[in-house]
């Protein structure tokens, strides 16, 4: 004989970032909240964020951090829940903490005491959490959601999918939350690799000669800000912070725009100048002044004026500083650290982030449309969007 489904008053589908806290948040309210994972253990990605210390939060976080089809969606869960608000909680539990550049707050030991925090939070919202909980099903009957799982079958009058992106398939990333949205004819923005590395091809492929060196520039792709950061050449291609910010607004067939001199604007004046050396080498000597010998000597190899006249030289000038590189693509959702793209905003209520057609549904985190910039962002959307919900139901 088959048992009747366990009931809850909430289930939460993902044991991530943004999972657990809406489990927590719910729980807290005296909700029965059942929390379900597929991998072994919850906050997989947490554990290896930030190097191992958790880039949680960014102190500086705006609307104008994140990408969106409808770049106002987020103010309202940013709004609510801001990072002053997660920094307390942090501060409650006696975890150190430092910050970097940007406004970007980092555990001073590890990651594990973020996931530890969740999981006390969890704890004490007397959150039941069921781990490998595997091939996930969804119905929705009588306005109560039926969820099959390989850990039960459980009910609910509310349902938050908070499964991520695509992202880093190795620690188990799945397209569950495309699936159930689709399957509850929500419209899903195509998905696709964000704050990821580029790839080098053709003619550009000798740029991977320089694997391994960095260097300070601007970069900006298509109508994104451009981002001053250090750029990594990788034996595939390109990488580094300022390159993983302009991925997430790179889209292929464009170009990716590279100032290597972005504190100076007259690098090149001395060559111009009566009776000065006019030849490769007087220009490496120049870019030697901002950058490594090896950058400086590859970027005098590739970026010679076709005549050294003073109009060649400025020519040159202007190229350094909107150096064009054309990548093949990206390294893919193996190596991104985020998924673009996702749930479309148009279909959830901003301050709840439940389903406007689906009453008790409710999406949370990466699965979404909003995708921050590199430094901390991600986890504050996780943490808004999150409470959001959890606070809703």
């Amino acid at each position: 004989m088959s048992t009747a489904p366990t009931e809850f008053d909430l289930i939460v589908l993902g044991a991530g970032a943004a999972g657990l806290m809406c489990a927590a948040v719910a729980g807290e309210r005296n909700k029965r909240v059942l929390l379900l994972e597929h991998n072994p253990q919850p906050g997989r990605k947490i554990l290896i964020s930030g190097g191992g210390r958790c880039n949680f939060t960014n102190i500086h976080c705006t609307p104008e951090n994140f990408i969106s089809s409808n770049p106002h969606f987020a103010k309202s869960g940013l709004a609510l829940y801001q990072p002053q608000h997660f920094l307390e909680l942090v501060e409650h539990y006696g975890i150190k903490w430092h910050e970097k550049t940007l406004g970007q707050l980092f555990c001073d030991h590890s990651s594990r005491q973020i996931l530890d925090l969740l999981l006390a939070e969890c704890e004490r919202g007397h959150v039941e959490i069921k781990l490998n909980a595997r091939n996930i099903a969804v119905e929705r009957t009588a306005e109560k959601f039926h969820v099959q799982s390989s850990a039960g079958d459980f009910k609910s009058s509310a349902l938050v999918v908070a499964t991520g992106g695509l992202s880093i398939p190795k620690m188990g990333a799945t397209g569950l939350a495309y699936d159930i949205a689709r399957q509850f004819n929500l419209n899903i923005i195509e998905p696709r690799a964000a704050l990821v590395p580029l790839l080098l091809g053709g003619a550009e492929k000798s740029w991977t000669e320089l694997t391994g060196l960095s260097a300070d520039v601007t970069a900006q792709a298509g109508r994104g800000p451009a981002f001053r950061e250090k750029l990594l050449f990788t034996h595939r291609g390109l990488s580094g912070p300022a390159i993983l910010q302009a991925s997430s607004y790179w889209r292929s067939g464009e170009a990716i725009e590279i100032d290597f001199a972005p504190e100076s604007m007259n690098l090149l004046g001395p060559l111009r100048e009566d009776g000065a050396r006019r030849d490769t080498l007087a220009l490496r000597h120049a870019l030697q002044l901002l950058m490594s010998q090896r950058l400086a000597a590859h970027l005098a190899g590739v970026g010679a004026p076709h005549r050294w006249t003073n109009a060649g030289l400025e020519d040159a000038e202007r190229t350094l500083h909107r150096w064009p590189f054309h990548p093949t693509g990206t390294e893919g959702f193996e190596k991104a650290e985020v998924t673009a793209g996702g749930i479309d905003t148009a279909g959830l209520n901003s301050r709840t982030m439940e389903a406007r057609t689906v009453p008790g549904l409710f999406f949370i985190g990466e699965g979404v449309d909003v995708t921050g910039h590199l430094g901390g962002f991600n986890f504050q959307w996780a943490w808004s969007s999150a409470v959001a919900a959890g606070r809703s139901i």
